[in-house]
């Protein structure tokens, strides 16, 4: 392999430690309007994401008994998609990256997700350090996400490296290794303990390649 493109949420990062630092931003906002503290509001919130990750805020509202209005959600949800977060990468990244980059492989994230959100990230990682080309597939328009090429053809461009010669490490089953029956790209799976789409299941069966446990195991294949 002479490219190596990585997912980013529960692939680099947790995307649970992504949402605690999130809840964390908005605790500071709505802790201000009511008698509770931040510590209290962020722990509420966590919980509430851990029984369900859908309508939190609305659900912590109403655990309360607190009237709100649509825009008081969006507001909240603003805070939390933009805020820049307390993250790192997965204790596998780092010495990973560093002997790919060794070898001379050329180094790219292809994530889904908000523009924002995706930005922040990767500012808080520094990513720009470590890869070669970051592509946040929002950019380039809604209906380029995942299981789109738009993103990997624009890599094998920056790149120089065919898509045969390319391997996409990913984690969601429903949109991470299908690639691999549009382009040539074989594709790996990291298993995290703490993974969000764990036990999704893969679109249309479409499997990955290779399957880790841990990003260095890469370094063998």
């Amino acid at each position: 392999m002479r490219a190596v493109l990585f997912d980013l949420d529960d692939t680099l990062i947790s995307e649970k430690e992504y949402a605690k630092s999130g809840y964390r931003a908005v605790a500071g906002k709505l802790a201000s309007h009511i008698e509770e503290s931040e510590e209290a509001v962020s722990h509420a919130l966590w919980t509430l994401f851990t029984e369900d990750s859908r309508y939190v805020f609305n659900r912590f509202f109403e655990s309360r008994g607190i009237a709100y209005q649509e825009e008081d959600i969006a507001a909240l949800i603003d805070i939390y998609r933009g805020h820049l977060p307390v993250i790192q990468f997965y204790e596998d990244v780092l010495e990973t990256l560093s002997e790919l980059r060794r070898r001379g492989c050329f180094l790219g994230i292809i994530s889904d997700g908000y523009a924002i959100t995706q930005q922040r990230k990767t500012e808080a990682l520094n990513a720009q350090d470590y890869f070669d080309r970051i592509i946040l597939t929002d950019t380039l328009g809604r209906e380029y996400w995942k299981p789109s090429p738009k993103a990997f053809d624009l890599m094998a461009e920056a790149s120089g490296v065919p898509l045969d010669e390319t391997v996409y490490v990913g984690d969601n089953p429903v949109k991470d290794f299908y690639i691999s029956t549009i382009r040539p790209v074989k594709t790996a799976r990291i298993y995290r303990e703490d993974g969000v789409y764990r036990e999704r299941e893969y679109r249309e069966g479409v499997r990955e390649t290779y399957s880790l446990h841990d990003l260095r195991e890469l370094l063998s294949l």
